[in-house]
């Protein structure tokens, strides 16, 4: 695998049309080198196809050389791949007028399986040509490939598409992966046709480390370039992903990620034709066209499969304000639009865009930068081939090239870059640069203990549906024995509960040095051989680990997971949206709160999403962020990394989050506690208090077109039902019981619920970050009214008192429900005595039983407390407090244990524990 920095060696995914094409110039404009370019096409007949094999070798000693088209080398193998050279240069510029009209200039194809360049002649039935509809590569135009490598003055390389989609889920298995006999099944997948492709490319070109593809919305296909590119050691890298959500403008931070390329630069949006815009938001979600007719790309439409768009917008230039005008006119009459005018939302999300398969391009031109020569077809060169039930595509008989000669190698040409930050986080950025002497707020609850309104509720044995298995490294042995025999340990439990690693939805990974990281990461991932392995959360807590313990591993296991219960985020590409999870974690995993044994119900059930940890990585690059003299944690990181958790949240639809932590490192040469780390978790906790500060969809609103435009300004109308297309915010209040979402008075804006925060300090995190922000979990799936925020506040709130107890009730329909509570203890500052472990968390365990048993079980004032079944999932200990017993066997069954050098709260006032419990409650009926 390439290095995370530094420009990268780039094969290109082509398949004609102009995502593909985009997405190079964005690998341009970051500097990166695009050697070659690789295509794959339909076999040349069914014949042919199914009796080439799919070699995963190449031999250039098998070669054979064969003019191409207008004199283009054309090298082919024995395996089926041909490598197209891409020929004569440009013709000079003192040149162009006597060479304007010589054909000798042009590169020329006919599509009848020749390289001349001629006509049929009159009366020769033509070939029947056939779309392969494939949903992962397009075949229409691919007659007219060929003729990019002289177009672009790079190699190309091509292959046969063989066999259909074997592997039909959303997310890719790895071949490589599999040992039950299905390896031998998926080798017929179309998508192990690039193997084969890349490997050829990958001998010609050594020095290519990375692939370029133009995935945007679609996890299908981005899933399935990452498996090749991964398994062949390259950088995925897909700058289109997401890239209709992202913002438009560039924010205050954005220059950090600046960078400008021999012939390519970023741009801001003004560089763009006109548009409808408000704020940050693509409101009809047509910028991206608009981006690539900036870029001065010219992408014809070859195929339409909407009932919106005729054969008459057949070979309509889609970069361009005519073309988008003629989508958003046929998709709205269709209602096929979806979100905020086609943006966003539910149903046709990117129709806007073709995402939907509403149509495909064939991109003829390009800025000079890539483009040393544009594709030229004729009208008479075109044939309309209808396919019923809508759908049309042109088929092209000839094409030819058309050098340009009047190349300014010294010319910019922009491409918009979407800003660092999207204008929330860039809003909350300027807050804490501007307030640094009001940092911090009291944590504000919706309610005190009330339990009026609350159903009353029976304890189900948390056991039966889910556990938290915690295991330790042993002394007396290296870190990777240790993770040798946790990894075993994990295996025989799994075996032996007959569950698949697709069980564990999560992971803490607590290590004493962060260098052994890529040690235990092997041995770790070795583990999970299905798409979207578990979320995971990777810490160095040094020596504050027991002596000779150098790993420690918490697992959320789920016990009755059934078929599409799971579901993941697992995006391996570098993109601007968020980092690259490369390895063996996913960016999220979600799963029903309360798994039922009536699959009907589970449609309607809530869901907890597990998210890994966020550190600020600059996702187009994977890079930190500059960093601040002597080592400080600046606005900049935490705000960047609080984004990522909120970019990866929205995309799992969460709508509130029940808690939250920010990991810091201890500053270099600082001792645990210091003011440096006070100073930090008071910027955590005035971040995470504005980023819920007030509802999205408002501010949105506000910024937006008004009511009035919404409903007969065309260029503001939603294709779909606007409602139906509204795009949920997070946090979502509605969710929340008893709270008036209108209410917009100062005072009831300064009570808007918060969902607890806390701060601790560990030794080290993942790429020397300064901060780690992680969500203990994200709630989807949920109605309105749903979500109880209840709280108590403990008599003394510190040890060996009660503690302050926060609880997050998430009701399912069928009345039964999801409870997780903290209990957080307050350090005392007059109190210096210390406590054990086992007494602290025993007397937390104990305060959450009794506050539970009265809210849900509607018990006196004395409960039974051994009627309810309360453990702590976890807890975050301050070293200078808690004494932790060296042997694990003294402190089994109380929970996993994150040993910090301190412990902060929003008012950064210092905490000695917090322990974290999950209980589940069945309605009493």
């Amino acid at each position: 695998m390439a290095a995370a920095d530094g420009p990268l060696n780039v094969v290109a995914l082509v398949s004609g049309g102009k995502d593909s094409f985009y997405s190079i110039l964005h690998c341009l404009a970051n500097g990166h080198r695009v050697v070659a370019l690789a295509n794959l096409h339909p076999p040349a007949s069914a014949a042919n196809a199914s009796s080439a094999t799919a070699s995963t070798t190449t031999s250039r000693a098998d070669a054979a050389h064969a003019p191409g088209p207008g004199g283009q080398a054309v090298t082919s193998t024995g395996t089926g791949i041909t490598r197209i050279s891409p020929g004569a240069e440009a013709v000079p510029r003192q040149q162009q007028q006597q060479h304007e009209h010589d054909p000798s200039s042009d590169t020329r194809a006919n599509t009848n399986g020749t390289d001349e360049s001629k006509e049929d002649e009159d009366g020769e039935e033509e070939e029947e040509e056939t779309d392969l509809n494939s949903f992962m590569y397009q075949t229409v135009g691919h007659q007219v490939i060929p003729l990019y490598a002289r177009a672009t003055g790079l190699p190309l390389f091509r292959r046969p598409i063989l066999g259909t989609a074997v592997d039909h889920g959303v997310s890719y298995r790895n071949p490589d992966d599999n040992d039950d006999g299905h390896h031998r099944h998926q080798e017929g997948d179309e998508t192990e046709s690039l193997v084969p492709l890349l490997r050829a490319v990958l001998d010609a070109h050594p020095d290519v480390n990375a692939l370029c593809t133009g995935a945007i919305l679609s996890t299908y296909q981005r899933t399935r370039v990452e498996s090749v590119a991964l398994r062949l050691g390259l950088v995925p890298l897909a700058y289109l992903w997401q890239f209709p959500e992202l913002p438009l403008s560039s924010s205050s931070s954005s220059s950090i990620a600046t960078t400008t390329a021999t012939s390519l630069s970023y741009s801001s949006p003004s560089s763009s034709s006109a548009a409808p815009q408000a704020g940050d938001k693509d409101r009809d979600g047509a910028q991206l066209l608009r981006d690539m007719a900036a870029a001065g790309l010219e992408a014809r439409a070859v195929k339409v499969a909407s009932a919106g768009l005729g054969e008459e917008f057949l070979w309509e230039n889609v970069a361009s304000e005519a073309g988008v005008s003629r989508i958003r006119r046929a998709l709205r009459r269709f209602g096929g639009g979806g979100g905020e005018g086609g943006g966003s939302g539910s149903g046709s999300r990117g129709a806007v865009l073709g995402e939907g398969g509403e149509f495909e391009t064939l991109v003829v031109d390009g800025p000079s930068a890539l483009f040393k020569g544009r594709i030229v077809v004729r009208d008479s060169d075109r044939r309309v081939v209808r396919e019923g039930g809508g759908s049309a595509w042109l088929s092209i008989r000839e094409a030819t090239v058309e050098m340009k000669h009047d190349i300014d190698t010294a010319s910019q040409t922009s491409v918009r870059v979407p800003g660092l930050l999207d204008s929330k986080f860039d809003t909350i950025l300027e807050l804490l640069k501007s307030n640094v002497d009001a940092l911090g707020y009291e944590h504000p609850s919706l309610s005190q203990t009330s339990s009026s309104l609350l159903p009353r509720l029976k304890p189900i044995d948390s056991d039966s549906t889910c556990q938290d298995w915690y295991f330790v490294g042993g002394s007396g042995s290296t870190v990777d024995r240790q993770t040798e025999s946790i990894v075993s340990q994990i295996r025989e439990r799994l075996q032996k509960q007959s569950l698949s690693e697709a069980a564990i939805t999560n992971s803490i990974i607590v290590l004493r040095r962060m260098a052994d990281f890529p040690t235990i990461n092997k041995l770790y991932g070795a583990l999970f051989k299905e798409p979207n392995p578990p979320a995971r959360v990777t810490i160095s807590c040094g020596e504050l680990l027991p002596a000779g313990c150098d790993i420690t591993i918490l697992l959320h296991v789920q016990l009755r997971t059934k078929q599409g219960d799971r579901r993941g985020l697992h995006v391996q590409s570098r993109s601007y949206w968020a980092p690259a999870n490369i390895g063996p974690y996913s960016q999220a995993i979600a799963y029903p709160v309360l798994p039922s044994e009536d699959p009907s119900s589970d449609s309607d059930s809530p869901l907890a999403v597990s998210i890994a940890g966020q550190i600020p990585l600059l996702p187009a690059s994977m890079t930190l962020p500059p960093s601040t003299p002597g080592g400080r944690i600046d606005e900049l990181q935490i705000v960047l990394a609080l984004q990522h958790l909120w970019r990866v949240g929205a995309e799992m639809q969460v709508r509130w989050w029940s808690s939250a932590v920010a990991y810091f490192a201890r500053p270099p040469g600082s001792s645990f506690g210091s003011p440096q780390v006070r100073r930090s978790a008071g910027l955590v906790a005035a971040a995470w208090k504005a980023a819920h500060s007030r509802p999205l969809a408002i501010a949105e609103e506000e910024a937006g077109p008004d009511l009035w435009d919404r409903k007969y300004n065309p260029m503001y109308m939603t294709y779909g039902d606007s409602d139906d297309a509204a795009e949920p915010s997070l946090p979502d209040w509605g969710v929340l019981k008893d709270f008036d979402v209108d209410a917009d008075d100062e005072e009831e804006m300064q009570k808007r619920p918060v969902p607890f925060v806390l701060s601790a300090e560990v030794e080290e995190l993942p790429r020397s970050a300064g901060v780690e922000w992680h969500a203990h979990l994200g709630f989807a799936n949920v109605r309105s009214g749903s979500v109880r925020l209840l709280s108590e506040t403990g008599a003394s709130g510190g040890l060996p008192g009660d503690p302050d107890l926060h609880h997050v009730v998430v009701e399912q329909p069928n009345g039964d429900a999801f409870v997780q509570s903290l209990a957080v203890y307050r350090k005392v500052e007059m109190t210096s005595s210390r406590c054990s472990f086992v007494e602290a968390v025993d007397g937390a365990t104990l305060a959450v039983r009794k506050s539970l048993a009265t809210l849900l079980m509607g018990a006196p004032s004395q409960p039974k407390v051994e009627d309810t079944i309360v453990r702590a999932q976890l807890s975050y200990v301050d070293k200078e407090r808690i004494d932790i017993p060296e042997d694990v066997a003294d402190y089994s069954g109380k929970g996993a244990i994150i040993v910090c050098g301190s412990l902060w709260d929003s008012q950064t006032r210092g905490l000695d524990m917090v322990s974290i419990f999950e209980t589940r409650w069945g309605k009493v009926r």
